[in-house]
């Protein structure tokens, strides 16, 4: 899916206003490049060698996008979009029956243009036994058609956070072709990429895509007067995605991935709650283990204080006796003690 900027909105249909949706005609044109049989190249030339000489016969005009589709050795068929029709039938008339002369070559080589009409894919149409008891055969067409590529963000809710599309928002912008009997957006169901073990959204240029059942350019315009459009693939459905079978097969499906992940839960618990005990467990035993070793620590410091004291005691009453010995002895009485005081004055 590639989106562009839409510089040229004239040949737009209003879609959906709401949705600020609108449609854009698809205005292409197959480029073929006939190549002479007898062809001897004095040097090899690439596809981009052509490709400017063509840009250069449509100037000033340009494709908004240019891509091989097929290349033989009797021609090189490229495919240009444009922004109108009016501006390919501009360029048609610029490029059909021009020569391009490029170096190296003897011959010239001669553009045939034509315009690319996209067509809807025609499937054969189904044989369903009618209802009636002449037991006739009625034709029956695809009732639904099958979208590719739809922008997520072009089908959410205004203001929505999540870029997810809405149901009812496809239902309306789609009903103005006609009445709706049922829609289903395949990335909403919630267990169907696991059933059919695909994917069923996309990322293309930044915007998310998706794939719903229900050949257009799809366009959307901006509040600030800018037009982005992009390419979505349509086609009829023949899987009869709405049939009771087809229905009833998904919802019992469904149903079985539903109780295996309820299953799953049940188990998850389990294992969380084991987990959890375990978890108490070691939280238990880890308690146990800090607390003995805190009554270890403390034991031991309480052995150490003891060991100091004794220690201390033990110093204590080896220094005692030396403390008396070397104490000066006082004098016996008060006379004796006047009688040197008189001495040592004297002196």
């Amino acid at each position: 899916m590639t989106v562009t900027v839409v510089y040229d909105n004239s040949e737009a249909t209003e879609l959906c206003a709401a949705q600020h949706l609108y449609l854009k005609p698809i205005a292409k044109l197959l480029i073929n490049i006939l190549l002479p049989g007898s062809l001897e190249p004095v040097r090899p030339f690439s596809n981009w060698e052509v490709l400017d000489q063509l840009n250069s016969l449509i100037c000033p005009d340009q494709f908004t996008t240019v891509r091989l589709s097929k290349s033989t050795k009797d021609f090189i068929q490229l495919e240009g979009e444009a922004e109108t029709r009016s501006l390919v039938q501009i360029l048609k008339a610029k490029l059909h029956g021009k020569i391009i002369k490029l170096n190296g070559l003897k011959k010239h080589l001669k553009v045939v243009a034509t315009d690319a009409q996209g067509e809807w894919e025609h499937f054969p149409k189904e044989k369903e036994p009618s209802l009636s008891d002449g037991a006739e055969e009625q034709e029956k067409s695809p009732d639904s058609v099958y979208f590719e590529e739809l922008t997520c963000k072009w089908f959410a809710p205004k203001g929505s956070s999540k870029e997810k599309p809405c149901e009812e928002i496809l239902w309306v912008v789609f009903e103005s072709f006609g009445k709706i009997k049922n829609v289903d957006i395949l990335m909403l169901g919630p267990y169907r990429e696991v059933m059919t073990d695909r994917s069923f959204g996309g990322f293309s240029f930044g915007l998310q895509t998706f794939e719903a059942f229900i050949q257009m350019k799809l366009m959307l315009k901006g509040n600030d007067g800018k037009a982005l459009a992009c390419n979505i693939k349509v086609t009829s459905d023949t899987t009869k995605h709405f049939s009771e079978g087809a229905i009833r097969r998904r919802n019992q499906e469904r149903l079985k991935l539903q109780e295996l992940e309820e299953e799953r839960k049940k188990e998850k618990k389990r294992e969380e709650e084991v987990a959890e005990s375990h978890s108490e467990k070691e939280i238990s035993r880890k308690r146990k283990d800090d607390e003995q070793k805190v009554r270890v620590k403390r034991k031991k410091a309480r052995v150490r204080r003891q060991a100091l004291k004794e220690r201390d005691r033990h110093q204590h009453r080896k220094q005692k006796p030396k403390a008396k010995a070397e104490a000066p002895q006082e004098p016996d009485s008060s006379e004796e003690w006047e009688e040197r005081k008189y001495l040592v004055a004297q002196r």
